[in-house]
C-alpha cells in the first residue's frame, strides 16, 4: 500500500494543466479525489474518466475567488468519503505585462485568485485538519517568484505572498498538519491564452521547453506519499533547459 492509497484529495484549478494530472495520478495511486474548478463540464469528464479506470472521485464547480465555494469544496470531501487528508491549492491565473499598461484588472485578478484564492482554501481547511488531527496543504507557486523578471512582477509577488503565508503556516501548524509549496518552471498549460498577443508569444517561445503536467504532477504525490512525521516543505521543478 502507497502512502496515497485511501487519502481524500480536494484539488482547485483541476479541470485541466497541472490540476488534471495530479487528480489523474493520485486516483491511480488510489486516491479518492475531490475536484475543484470553474469549468464543470470539463470537471464532470474527468470524474468519469477517474471512475472508468476504477478510482473514485466527486466534483463540484469551484471559484476560488468565492469563500463560499472553497467551504462548498471541503465540505463536499467530508460528506462523501468522511474526512479531508490533502487540499492541493492549484487554481491560478498569469495575466502578465508590464506594469506601464495599467492592467489594473489583471492585477485585482491575479491577487483574488493566486492569493486570495489559497487563503479562502486555508480558512475552509484548517479547522478540518485541526479536528481531525491531520491534514496536508499542498500550494502551487511558481519559479516565477524565485527569478523576477519584467513583466511578471505582479504574478510574481502573488506567487511569492503565497511563498510567505505558507511557511507562516508550516511554523504556526505544529506537528500534526504538512505544507508544501511546489514550484513549477515552464509547463505546458493553457497559462498563456489569456494574455496579451505580444506577450503570448514569447511565453509559446518558452513552451518549446516546457515540461509535461505529468512531471509536476509526480512532485505533488511524492510530498503526499510520505509518512507521518516528514513534512517535504518546498519542490522547485523545472526544465533542464530553463533559465
Amino acid at each position: 500500500m502507497s502512502g496515497i492509497e485511501g487519502k481524500v484529495v480536494a484539488i482547485t484549478g483541476a479541470s485541466s494543466g497541472i490540476g488534471e494530472a495530479t487528480a489523474l495520478l493520485l486516483a491511480e495511486r488510489g486516491a479518492k479525489i475531490v475536484l475543484g474548478a470553474r469549468r464543470p463540464e470539463r470537471l464532470e469528464a474527468l470524474a468519469a474518466r477517474i471512475e472508468q479506470a476504477g478510482g473514485e472521485a466527486a466534483w463540484v464547480r469551484t471559484d476560488v475567488t468565492r469563500r463560499e465555494d472553497l467551504s462548498g469544496l471541503v465540505g463536499l470531501a467530508r460528506d462523501r468519503y468522511g474526512k479531508l487528508d490533502v487540499l492541493v491549492s492549484n487554481a491560478g491565473v498569469g495575466l502578465i505585462s508590464r506594469l506601464d499598461d495599467l492592467r489594473v484588472e489583471d492585477w485585482e485578478e491575479m491577487i483574488d485568485v493566486n492569493l486570495k484564492g489559497v487563503l479562502y482554501g486555508i480558512a475552509a481547511a484548517l479547522p478540518v485538519f485541526r479536528e481531525q488531527g491531520f491534514g496536508h496543504f499542498v500550494n502551487t507557486v511558481s519559479t516565477a517568484g524565485l527569478r523576477i523578471v519584467p513583466l511578471q512582477s505582479v504574478y510574481a509577488g502573488t506567487k511569492n505572498a503565497v511563498r510567505t503565508i505558507s511557511e507562516g503556516l508550516r511554523q504556526e501548524a505544529g506537528d500534526s498538519l504538512r505544507v508544501t509549496v511546489v514550484s513549477p518552471g515552464a509547463v505546458r498549460t493553457d497559462f498563456a491564452e489569456r494574455m496579451d498577443p505580444a506577450v503570448k508569444g514569447q511565453i509559446d517561445k518558452m513552451m518549446e521547453v516546457a515540461l509535461s503536467p505529468d512531471a509536476v504532477a509526480r512532485a505533488i504525490a511524492f510530498a503526499i506519499e510520505q509518512p507521518d512525521g516528514v513534512d517535504v516543505g518546498d519542490i522547485v521543478v523545472r526544465p533542464t533547459a530553463q533559465g
